[in-house]
């Protein structure tokens, strides 16, 4: 591409149709949450068996992410990004139409594979088409100010969706969006060659790699329901350690390797990847305890707990635009740095919620700072971890990002559900009220996420410097980028 891409008006349409697909992934993490107890009352789900409609589709979508990354690399991205997107589609149509729990679990397993396909793609396409530097701070700007608010917006439109035409539309809307953004995928995106056939892929990696990662997933979601020494669960850890570190020893061997090792001497990138992990234990799960309150605590209905998250939204894609206007200045070191400690603030207010709170008082000014200091670090960290990474690996780093995201999604939620619970039943069993012992124990979880995002603002000290500016010369559409073995 050429300098200036985003001036041209492919290049703004490049950019929104890439947050499009974005967006929409990143909402179908928690666009089903608040329409939970309508699904149970409709499918009949057991208690333990509903938390499997958001978990199945985190296990695909992390757990595939890395594969999914790889093949965008090696396969050619628009060509996995069209499967993911159709995959999705199909997935969601029969997700809506589901007449029995086994169907919708289904249904959200494939959504999640489809996603772990097309997200990577996307980032990568994003990363290698906006390669001058100003370019590229606007364009992570945007997308990682999608990425920001697209968790409160999700449930904000599963609130509005879910009181108004139904649960079954929180699925019926993403066929619609998928044939929506197949037609400008094609216009918009140049098909890329394949960089390598299918006897050169590294098949054993890629079982390893998926394994590991849907097992350890697994486990992190089923932690809080089983115990966390209970012999289940430290079989499932321990079983997805040794599957990773096979995965590891096979990449060392591997001639042509599903995950370069050498992309870790990319400096800064592991850095960044691994205060996003923290930074996203802590954020992630915010969501979850907040709308537990508005709903159990404070008797909000889900489309009014939606309408709660819209201020949050326009701060968080606020705060992330402006980050990447300053990143061009000071780097992404102490963008990230101090989005994470505004952020740790803003969730150590939130910790403080009262019994019989509101939202003006308790919620908004926690919330908006919250937000302010999340799209800093979005965007830092976006840009962190894609700063000097080859083009023909663009699509492993963005999987390595998004992998991060949502391991530390998944740990954070488990670990802090298990913080609140055991501080809710011990006042439970105390006597207290229920809405006592509830508020109490999202005290305890929403502590621990600040500290946890405090955390990962130590650990940014260790991010490279960069300012994105010249790091990634070659651009995705150009033939010589994509060498055919």
């Amino acid at each position: 591409m050429t300098e200036n891409f985003l001036a041209t008006r492919r290049g703004k349409l490049t950019l929104a149709l890439l947050c499009g697909v974005g967006f929409m992934d990143f909402v179908d993490a928690s666009i089903v949450n608040v329409a939970l107890p309508a699904i149970r009352h409709a499918l009949h789900f057991s208690v333990q068996g509903l938390q499997w409609v958001p978990s199945a589709y985190l296990l695909t979508y992390g757990g595939f992410m890395l594969l999914g990354g790889r093949a965008a690399d090696l396969l050619g991205r628009r060509r996995v990004l069209v499967l993911g997107t159709v995959i999705i589609g199909v997935a969601s149509l029969i997700g809506g139409f589901a007449g029995d729990s086994a169907v919708l679990i289904g249904a959200r397993l494939a959504q999640g594979f489809g996603a772990a396909l097309m997200l990577p793609s996307a980032l990568s396409i994003l990363t290698t088409s906006f390669s001058d530097g100003t370019d590229r701070h606007k364009a992570f700007g945007v997308w990682a100010a999608v990425a920001g608010l697209s968790s409160a917006a999700g449930v904000m439109f599963g609130g509005l969706l879910t009181q108004g035409p139904g649960w079954r539309w929180v699925m019926f809307v993403n066929p619609i969006a998928c044939l929506l953004l197949l037609g400008p995928i094609f216009a918009l995106l140049s098909g890329d060659r394949r960089a390598a056939r299918a006897a050169d892929f590294d098949f054993p990696g890629a079982i390893l790699a998926t394994g590991g990662m849907l097992l350890l997933v697994f486990a992190l979601v089923r932690a809080p329901s089983q115990g966390w020494s209970s012999d289940r669960t430290i079989g499932e850890l321990a079983g997805a350690v040794v599957l990773l570190a096979l995965f590891v020893l096979n990449e060392l061997r591997s001639d042509k390797p599903l995950l370069p090792l050498s992309i870790f001497r990319v400096r800064g990138l592991a850095a960044a990847d691994a205060t996003h992990l923290i930074a996203m234990a802590g954020f992630m799960s915010m969501f979850f305890f907040l709308t537990l309150y508005m709903q159990n605590v404070l008797g909000f209905s889900p489309i009014k707990t939606g309408l709660a998250y819209l201020p949050l939204c326009f701060a968080i894609g606020f705060a992330a635009t402006a980050a990447g206007q300053v990143l061009s200045r000071v780097g992404t070191r102490p963008v990230i740095a101090a989005g994470a400690l505004i952020a740790a603030g803003g969730v150590y207010w939130l910790s403080r919620i009262p019994v019989h709170g509101s939202f003006l008082t308790d919620l908004l000014p926690g919330t908006l700072v919250t937000a302010m200091g999340l799209g800093a670090m979005f965007v830092g960290v976006t840009t962190a971890a894609n700063a000097g990474v080859r083009p023909d690996q663009a699509g492993l780093a963005a999987a390595l990002l998004n992998s991060a995201q949502q391991v530390g999604g998944a740990l954070g939620l488990a670990v802090l559900s298990a913080i609140a619970t055991a501080r809710t039943t011990h006042l439970l069993a105390a006597h207290a009220a229920v809405p006592v012992a509830l508020t109490a124990g999202f005290h305890r979880a929403l502590l621990a996420g600040s500290i946890a995002l405090a955390a990962s603002a130590l650990l940014a000290l260790r991010i490279a410097n960069t300012k994105g500016e010249g790091e990634l010369p070659v651009a995705v559409d150009q033939p010589e980028s994509l060498p055919v073995r």
